[in-house]
């Protein structure tokens, strides 16, 4: 198998691509599994990489499971119930448990068809823009199975528990305007500008301070989960550590002398 993941770094943004056009990119795979972690564990790891942007090698952006392997029940698809489930909770899972806690923000690319664990992919992330090629089906349902990767909790977060309903009831597609429409995306373009306009909204992001940017979003994760009260202890401890950078003597000063700010991850 060909590399399943390609990584180009581009200033201070990341781009992976998923790479295996052939069978429109499937994310079941072990190499494919294992290479999106070691991806996010590079980035948690490397302070000078700001923003990630995940897209799709070819017309798809990813088709999720690999439906041949279910029907031959190869790999994660293989064995008894007992060694089903421990083949997604050690196989395919690992995906949304890595994507939700690298550290810098996410935005998915997608050029194309998401389908099934694809849309969970793309949801996984922490933005999202669609070519006008892309389409969104949270399809499990029409192979007679449920969302094993946490699309369950990902996508009612994403459009809301009623339009995610729709889309796991009906297993039917959304095009890009009606992701728009929904939220689900929040911004459609031509297929030939998608990266352009991905890495203008990576830019818009990258611009900020690189380790305030990272508790921003760790605040954003844990409040989804934590009591209010929790969350403003949280954010008072990282606020006090905030407050002790050179990127905020950078910025206040860099206002007040109605200049530029440059950051230095500092």
């Amino acid at each position: 198998m060909t590399n399943p993941l390609l990584i180009e770094h581009i200033g201070d943004t990341v781009v992976w691509t998923l790479n295996n056009p052939a069978a429109r990119n499937p994310i079941s795979d072990e190499q494919t599994i294992a290479a999106l972690e070691d991806a996010v564990t590079a980035v948690n790891r490397d302070p000078s990489v700001r923003v990630a942007i995940l897209t799709g090698a070819g017309s798809a952006f990813s088709s999720g499971g690999n439906v041949k392997h279910m029907r031959d029940k190869q790999g994660m698809f293989a064995g008894s119930p007992a060694e089903l489930r421990q083949g997604y909770r050690h196989g395919i899972q690992r995906i949304p448990k890595a994507l939700y806690h690298c550290e810098i923000p996410t935005i998915a690319a997608v050029n194309g068809p998401a389908i099934g664990a694809g849309c969970d992919l793309a949801v996984m992330c922490d933005l999202r823009i669609a070519a006008t090629t892309a389409t969104f089906a949270e399809s499990f349902i029409k192979v007679g199975i449920i969302p094993g990767d946490g699309g369950a909790w990902l996508l009612p977060r994403a459009v809301g528990i009623a339009r995610a309903s729709e889309m796991a009831f009906t297993g039917e597609a959304i095009d890009a305007q009606t992701a728009l429409e929904w939220g689900l995306v929040s911004a459609v373009v031509a297929p030939e500008k998608l990266l352009t306009a991905a890495h203008h909204l990576a830019a818009r992001v990258a611009a900020n301070p690189p380790h305030t940017l990272r508790m921003t979003k760790r605040l954003l994760r844990e409040g989804q989960h934590q009591s209010l009260d929790s969350l403003l202890e949280l954010s008072a401890a990282l606020q006090a550590v905030a407050h002790h950078t050179h990127d905020h003597h950078e910025a206040v000063h860099a206002l007040l002398e109605r200049r530029t700010p440059r950051f230095s991850g500092r």
